[in-house]
C-alpha cells in the first residue's frame, strides 16, 4: 500500500469511528502535485462554538515516524471519550510534507526545499518552486486561526515547547521556550502573522511510548481550563467579519474606482460599485462629480475601435452613471460598446469574443448587451447573448465550465465568470425569450455544483476539482455575488442564502482595514495543463479585479439584506 492510501485510510478510519466530526480533505499541492492530506472539524471554521479549536501538525520533517506519531495522536484522541471530543475541537495535518516522506526519510521535499525551515514564508504564493508546502500550511493555518497549534516530534525524551502566545499552557506542562530560530510556532506566536495576530502553538517531542501520557495530560489541562480564549488571530477575523456590509463596501470603494487606465473591466467594474454604494447610502459623499471627471475625457473621446470584450465591459458604469448624473451620454457609451458584438452565424461565436468559447466572455457580453437591451428594448442584443450562451457547450453534465474549449479545466475564476454571465444574462433576457429557460438551466447547474465545491471555509479553490488548491478570493466574490442576485431576483432557490453567507463572511475576514485582500489570482489567461493554473500567484495586497468584485459582492449582499 502506498504512503498516501496508509494516511488516507488512518483518516477514513478515524471519520468512521467517529462519524459528524470530521471530514478528509487537503491544504495543498506538493510539487509532485500531490494533495497533502488533512482532517477537518466540523467546528474548524465556525464563528461561535464552546469546544476549544486544535490543530495538530505533524511531518514536517517528512520523517515516517513523525508522521506515525501523528497518527498515533488522532488515534489517542479519538478514543478519549465523548467528554474530550464534546470540549475539543481537533483538526490535522498529519503529513505536512508528503513528497519528503516518499524519499524514505531524507531531508527536505524533493524539490530544494524544507517545510520545516524559516517560518514566515514570503512571496511566491503558491507556485515556489522549491517551497509550496511552507505556503500552503501557513495562510491554511493563520485563517483557520485556532486557540492552539500542536506540533509533534519524535526524539529520545519528552520536551514540551511552547512559543509567546502560548505561555498561559506553559506551566502545566513544564514547557519552555521554543528555540532555534524563527520556525513555524515561533512565527504564528509573534508579530502579525498574515497581518492579523498571534495564534498559541506548543511543540511536544516524544516517543511513542511517551505519547499517551503527554496527550493525556494536555488533554486533561484542556478540559479543566473553563475558556481557552480565542486566538488572538481569530478574534482580529471576528473583528473583521463584524463590520456592516457597508463599512466593508466604504473600505473598498476608498480603495478602488479612482482610475480609468487601462481601460478594462478592472477598473470600470469598483467604478460601478462606488456607484451602488452610494445609492444605498444617499447620505454617503455623492462620487457622481468625481467620477464624472474621472471619466470625461474617455467620454468626449467615444469608445476606441478594436477594443477586446474586456475593454468594452469597463463600460458597466455608464447606465448608472447616466442615472445618477442625468447625462445621457453614458448610455449612449454603452449601446455604442454592444453595437461592437456581431452575430457569425448558429454554433459560433460572436465578434468580438473568442472563437474558442472563453468563459470570461460570458461575462463580458452579458454585462454589455444585457444593458443595451434595457435600454433600447431591442431584442437583436439579447438574441445575440442568449445564442452565444447557449451555443458554447463548455458547461460539462456536473454543472461546472471548462475555461474555454480547448482548455478543460475547472478554474475558480472562470468558473465565476460564468456565474456572473449567466446572472447578469437572467437579470436582463427577457422572461418570454426561447432561450431564457435553457439559460435559467444552465445558471442552476452551476450554482449547484459551485454550492458543492465550496468548502468548509466559505471559499472556492482556484482549481475547483484539485484537492488542495488554494482557497481564491475573487471566484469566491463572483459566486456570491451572482447567488445573491439569483436569490433577490428571485431566479435562485432560498436554501443557496446558506452558500452565500458562509462566502460573504469569508470574503470579509480576508479584506483588510484599507481594502487590501487575500489570496486572489493573478490575471489569468488560458492555460496548458493543469500545474499552469495551480501556480497562477495569489495576490496578498491591492487587487483592483478583486477589490471591485468584492465591491459589487458586498452592495449586492447589502441589496439583498434590505430586500431592495
Amino acid at each position: 500500500m502506498s504512503t498516501d492510501d496508509t494516511i488516507r485510510d488512518a483518516l477514513d478510519t478515524l471519520i468512521r469511528a467517529r462519524p459528524g466530526f470530521w471530514t478528509r480533505t487537503s491544504c495543498g499541492v506538493t510539487r509532485s502535485l500531490a494533495p497533502i492530506p488533512a482532517l477537518l472539524d466540523r467546528n474548524a471554521y465556525s464563528h461561535e462554538t464552546s469546544r476549544t479549536r486544535v490543530l495538530l501538525v505533524g511531518g514536517l520533517s517528512g520523517r515516517r515516524d513523525d508522521v506515525d506519531l501523528a497518527l498515533r495522536a488522532l488515534e489517542l484522541f479519538a478514543g478519549g471519550g465523548d467528554v474530550l471530543l464534546q470540549r475539543v475541537a481537533m483538526s490535522a495535518v498529519p503529513c505536512a510534507n508528503p513528497d519528503g516522506l516518499r524519499m524514505d526519510d531524507a531531508p527536505g521535499n524533493g524539490a530544494g526545499g524544507n517545510p520545516s525551515g524559516e517560518y514566515p514564508p514570503e512571496g511566491k504564493f503558491y507556485y515556489d518552486p522549491e517551497d509550496p508546502e511552507k505556503r500552503y500550511l501557513w495562510r491554511w493555518v493563520c485563517f483557520q486561526a485556532p486557540e492552539l497549534v500542536l506540533e509533534l516530534n519524535t526524539g529520545p525524551s519528552v520536551t514540551w515547547e511552547y512559543n509567546q502566545a502560548a505561555q498561559r499552557l506553559a506551566p502545566g506542562l513544564g514547557g519552555k521556550s521554543i528555540s532555534g530560530g524563527q520556525g513555524f510556532l515561533s512565527a504564528l506566536g509573534s508579530g502579525h502573522p498574515d497581518g492579523l495576530d498571534t495564534i498559541p502553538g506548543l511543540r511536544l517531542t516524544a516517543t511513542e511510548e511517551q505519547l499517551p501520557r503527554e496527550l493525556g495530560r494536555l488533554f486533561g489541562i484542556l478540559r479543566q481550563m473553563e475558556d481557552l480564549p480565542k486566538s488572538e488571530a481569530r478574534q482580529a477575523l471576528d473583528a473583521r467579519r463584524g463590520r456592516s456590509k457597508v463599512e466593508i463596501a466604504t473600505v473598498l470603494a476608498a480603495a478602488y474606482g479612482h482610475t480609468f487606465e487601462p481601460v478594462v473591466y478592472t477598473q470600470g467594474v469598483p467604478i460601478s460599485g462606488r456607484l451602488r454604494l452610494h445609492q444605498l447610502e444617499p447620505k454617503s459623499e455623492n462620487p457622481v462629480p468625481d467620477i464624472s471627471n474621472l471619466l470625461e475625457t474617455f467620454t468626449a473621446g467615444g469608445i476606441p475601435q478594436e477594443l477586446a470584450p474586456s475593454a468594452l465591459a469597463s463600460l458597466v458604469w455608464a447606465d448608472e452613471l447616466a442615472d445618477a448624473s442625468g447625462d445621457p451620454r453614458y448610455n449612449s457609451l454603452v449601446i455604442d460598446a454592444a453595437d461592437r458584438w456581431t452575430a457569425t452565424g448558429s454554433g459560433s461565436a460572436p465578434k468580438p469574443c473568442d472563437p474558442d468559447f472563453r468563459t470570461e466572455d460570458m461575462f463580458m457580453s452579458s454585462s454589455i448587451l444585457g444593458r443595451a437591451y434595457r435600454l433600447t428594448g431591442e431584442r437583436r442584443y439579447v438574441d445575440i447573448l442568449a445564442n452565444f450562451l447557449v451555443d458554447g457547450k463548455i458547461q460539462q453534465s456536473h454543472g461546472l465550465y471548462w475555461h474555454c474549449r480547448s482548455a478543460s479545466y475547472y478554474w475558480g475564476r472562470g468558473n465565476g465568470f460564468a456565474a456572473m454571465g449567466l446572472s447578469e444574462a437572467l437579470a436582463h433576457i427577457p422572461q418570454d425569450h426561447d432561450k431564457r429557460p435553457a439559460i435559467l438551466g444552465m445558471y442552476g447547474r452551476l450554482m449547484q455544483s459551485l454550492g458543492r465545491l465550496q468548502h468548509p471555509s466559505g471559499l472556492l479553490p482556484n482549481v475547483l476539482d484539485f484537492p488542495g488548491s488554494y482557497l481564491e478570493f475573487t471566484s469566491t466574490c463572483m459566486m456570491g455575488y451572482a447567488m445573491a442576485r439569483g436569490l433577490r431576483l428571485g431566479f435562485l432557490a432560498p436554501e443557496y442564502k446558506q452558500v452565500v453567507d458562509a462566502a460573504w463572511d469569508a470574503v470579509a475576514e480576508r479584506i483588510d482595514d484599507v481594502g487590501n485582500v487575500v489570496d486572489a489570482c493573478a490575471s489569468t489567461g488560458v492555460q496548458n495543463n493543469v500545474r499552469e493554473y495551480l501556480d497562477r500567484p495569489a495576490i496578498f495586497g491591492y487587487d483592483d479585479r478583486s477589490g471591485g468584485m468584492a465591491l459589487w459582492f458586498a452592495t449586492e449582499m447589502e441589496r439583498l439584506t434590505r430586500g431592495t
